[in-house]
C-alpha cells in the first residue's frame, strides 16, 4: 500500500489529522471507482474543471477522494467528483483515496450528503436538496441534520425553504441573475406570483442589490389595513381583493403560505409548513 505524501512530506495526517483505524488510503486505479448515484452536485463548471485538471498536472492530487469498498477492487465514490473528473481530464491513472468501511445503501447516502455538504462548494439549490434528502430520507428534524453538517438549525431550514421558489427563480440562481440573498427575500412574496414576477424583473434591470430588494418588498407589500366596512359585500362576505390582501398579509408576517376559506360570517385560516421544525417556528410566532 503506497504511502500517500501531503504537506512537507508528513503523509495524509498533515492535511487530514489522525485518521479512525477503519480507513485505509492509497493509489486506486480510476477504472476501480463507479460514481456516486446519490451525488448531490448537479453542476459542473467546464472551466473550472479544466483549471483544476490543469493544477492536477502540476501538483498531483493533493487532497483524496472518499469512496466505499463495493468489491473486492471495486469501490463507489463518496466524495470528491469534481477531483475524479478533473484527474481523467488530467490523464491521470490512479489517484489518491481514502476508504470508508459502510454497510448498507443508506448508509452510503448519509455519508455522501454529509461529507459533500461539509467538504464541497455546492450551489444553493444542491445544498437546500441534500438537507431535504437528509431530513426525508432518514426522519431527521431540521435540528438533527443541522447537527449532522456541523450548521445552525435555522441555516438548514432557510436553505430548504429555497425549494419552494418558482422554477425560473431558481434558474436565475444558478445562473447567476440572482444571488442566495436575493432568492431568500423573494421567498415573502411567495403567495403572490405576480408580485415576485415584477419584483425580479426590477432586481435584473435595476441590479438591486439585496438591501433594495428587502426594501422594495416591503414597499409592495405594504397593505393598509382595510375598514370594517371595506372587507364586506352585501351578503357580509370578503371581497376576493381583501382576501387576497389578508392572505398576503399573514403569508408576509409567518413566512409560511396561507390561505383564507370564507363561508358566509365563518371561515377558515389555513397555514402551509414544510416540516416539524418549521411547525415550531409558526406555533413560536403565532402563540409569541
Amino acid at each position: 500500500m503506497a504511502k500517500l505524501t501531503g504537506l512537507d512530506g508528513q503523509g495524509i495526517s498533515a492535511l487530514f489529522g489522525e485518521q479512525p483505524p477503519d480507513e485505509s488510503y492509497f493509489e486506486c486505479g480510476i477504472s476501480q471507482i463507479t460514481p456516486n448515484k446519490h451525488q448531490p452536485r448537479m453542476m459542473f463548471d467546464q472551466e473550472e474543471l479544466t483549471e483544476l485538471a490543469n493544477s492536477i498536472r502540476e501538483n498531483g492530487v493533493i487532497q483524496p477522494l472518499i469512496v466505499s469498498r463495493s468489491s473486492k477492487k471495486k469501490f463507489t465514490l463518496i466524495a470528491g467528483e469534481r477531483r475524479l473528473r478533473a484527474s481523467k481530464i488530467a490523464g491521470l491513472k490512479t489517484v489518491p483515496v481514502i476508504v470508508r468501511e459502510l454497510s448498507s445503501d443508506d448508509e452510503l447516502l448519509e455519508f455522501a450528503l454529509i461529507e459533500n455538504i461539509q467538504r464541497t462548494d455546492l450551489n444553493p439549490l444542491e445544498e437546500a436538496e441534500a438537507y431535504r434528502k437528509l431530513i426525508d430520507k432518514f426522519g431527521l428534524t431540521q435540528e438533527e441534520a443541522a447537527k449532522k453538517v456541523g450548521k445552525n438549525r435555522s441555516t438548514v431550514a432557510n436553505s430548504v425553504r429555497l425549494l419552494q421558489l418558482p422554477d425560473y427563480i431558481k434558474d436565475d440562481l444558478l445562473s447567476g441573475r440572482l444571488t442566495e440573498g436575493h432568492a431568500r427575500a423573494l421567498l415573502a412574496v411567495l403567495a403572490s406570483p405576480a408580485t415576485m414576477k415584477e419584483i425580479r424583473d426590477q432586481i435584473v434591470a435595476k441590479q438591486l442589490s439585496v438591501r433594495l430588494t428587502e426594501k422594495l418588498i416591503k414597499t409592495l407589500t405594504r397593505e393598509v389595513a382595510p375598514t370594517k366596512a371595506s372587507f364586506r359585500t352585501k351578503d357580509k362576505e370578503f371581497s376576493k381583493s381583501v382576501k387576497k390582501s389578508f392572505e398576503n398579509q399573514l403569508t408576509n408576517r409567518l413566512s409560511s403560505q396561507v390561505f383564507i376559506n370564507q363561508k358566509g360570517s365563518r371561515g377558515k385560516i389555513e397555514i402551509e409548513y414544510y416540516s416539524y421544525d418549521d411547525l415550531e417556528r409558526i406555533i413560536a410566532m403565532v402563540v409569541g
